[in-house]
């Protein structure tokens, strides 16, 4: 279905889940800048908060996330001590301003920690923030996914689960360290729902090790079977001299990039014949799903959580590592846990890097967002377009098409998505 140009899709680009991205973060920035944006932020503005607990029970080799084994009980504790820590800081620094809409905890897996110390954070937070009833979501780790943690989630309001599947071929776990039953999954879908939770989310990936173009056809008939309301289909990135622990994945059995291609092609084809929706350029929704109507209405947005319908424009992150975003700077917590601790330790603000932004940069990430997430884009030519010659690449293999105002993503130019809007990156296209 989709046309195959490779020497379009050879040069690497970012996934802009933040404009400017994390490449462009500079050590030592920001935690001036936050402190003051927090105190000058106007009373009422509408916050999401991401909440990083970045431990797992197993680590996966696959994984590029901030995680580390959960290990000792004590390292969990004085970790979350410093979370809270942090949390109270940022509070103060707030004083009740604003308003908080969303909360998602994130990982590593929030189910390496215990139910009652789950609930326990996530009443800190409410308390400090007076946050009401806010839409809460949380990504689980299914193998530790127990009927006790099922009940927790539905006692503390959560609306959304997120299940980390990859795949569900055995011969793939094995080659990325995650040995994952079909039966966990079903288990763990069963529970959640037998609790009220019907959004569920399922993280595929397509790009493994040994995987073949069956062996994704074979899990996405099983996912569909599942009818999760949401399903996000990931590339892999292998980059073990950035990531050490997927050096245990033997690089050679990696599909190649026409593969690649076509596992993401033949996603996109049996999702959507499916029922789902199809969001941006790797996540899909069933119709009723709230993303799929954002999208339907224009309003899906991209964040560090990948395509969602959470419209606040001020995210604010907690932990190691974690990344808040506002109008005019983003800032990146102290990714080392023991650095991180230390800091909220002397009652610190935990940033140790981030990038101011401006007009001008703003405009470059509000049209590079619009082309990723509405497939168009209105740019004013002087200003924000590339060379002409830069987009007639793309147009010649209808990719795209130009209009006065800017351009359109045409339905082949979908998985060329990141490279077009990469053209309108000033850090990369100046």
């Amino acid at each position: 279905m989709w046309p195959y140009y490779p020497e379009l899709l050879a040069k690497p680009v970012p996934r802009y889940t933040s404009y400017p991205t994390a490449m462009e973060f500079e050590e030592g920035f920001g935690s001036d800048e936050y402190t003051q944006a927090l105190r000058d932020m106007p009373s009422g503005t509408a916050l999401s908060l991401y909440v990083h607990i970045p431990y797992c029970e197993k680590i996966c080799w696959y994984c590029g996330c901030n995680t580390g084994a959960a290990g000792k009980v004590q390292r969990l504790t004085a970790y979350l001590d410093a979370l809270e820590s942090e949390i109270a800081l940022i509070g103060r620094l707030l004083s009740g301003r604003g308003v908080v809409r969303n909360i998602a905890f994130g990982g590593g897996s929030p189910n390496a920690i215990s139910t009652v110390e789950f609930v326990r954070l996530l009443d800190r937070i409410t308390t400090i923030f007076e946050a009401g009833t806010p839409d809460i979501s949380v990504e689980l780790d299914p193998r530790g996914l127990s009927s006790e943690w099922a009940l927790a989630m539905a006692a503390s309001n959560v609306c959304r689960v997120s299940l980390g599947v990859q795949t569900f071929a055995p011969h793939v776990q094995a080659a990325i360290g995650r040995i994952q039953p079909l039966a966990d999954i079903e288990k763990s879908v069963s529970a959640l729902r037998l609790r009220g939770i019907e959004a569920i989310n399922f993280d595929l990936m397509y790009g493994l090790p040994e995987q073949s173009l069956q062996d994704l056809d074979d899990t996405l008939n099983l996912a569909i079977q599942l009818k999760p309301s949401r399903i996000s289909l990931f590339g892999y990135a292998h980059m073990p001299t950035m990531i050490p622990r997927q050096r245990r994945i033997n690089g050679d059995n990696l599909p190649d990039a026409e593969l690649r291609f076509a596992q993401s092609a033949l996603g996109y084809e049996k999702l959507t014949d499916a029922g789902y929706i199809a969001v941006g350029f790797d996540h899909f929704a069933l119709p009723e799903d709230s993303l799929a109507i954002a999208a339907a209405k224009g309003r899906v947005h991209r964040n560090f959580q990948g395509f969602t319908d959470d419209p606040n424009d001020v995210l604010l992150g907690f932990g190691a590592s974690a990344i808040s975003s506002l109008p005019s700077l983003l800032v990146q917590n102290e990714k080392n846990v023991g650095s991180y601790r230390k800091l909220a330790a002397r009652n610190q603000i935990a940033v140790t890097k981030g990038v101011a932004r401006n007009k001008e940069i703003n405009e470059h990430g509000e049209v590079i967002q619009s082309l990723l997430c509405q497939g168009r884009a209105h740019a004013d030519a002087g200003n924000i377009l590339p060379k002409s010659d830069m987009l007639d690449v793309f147009e010649q293999r209808g990719l795209i098409a130009k209009c006065s105002d800017g351009l359109v993503i045409n339905d082949a130019g979908r998985p060329y998505a990141r490279h077009i809007a990469s053209l309108f990156d000033q850090y990369r296209n100046p």
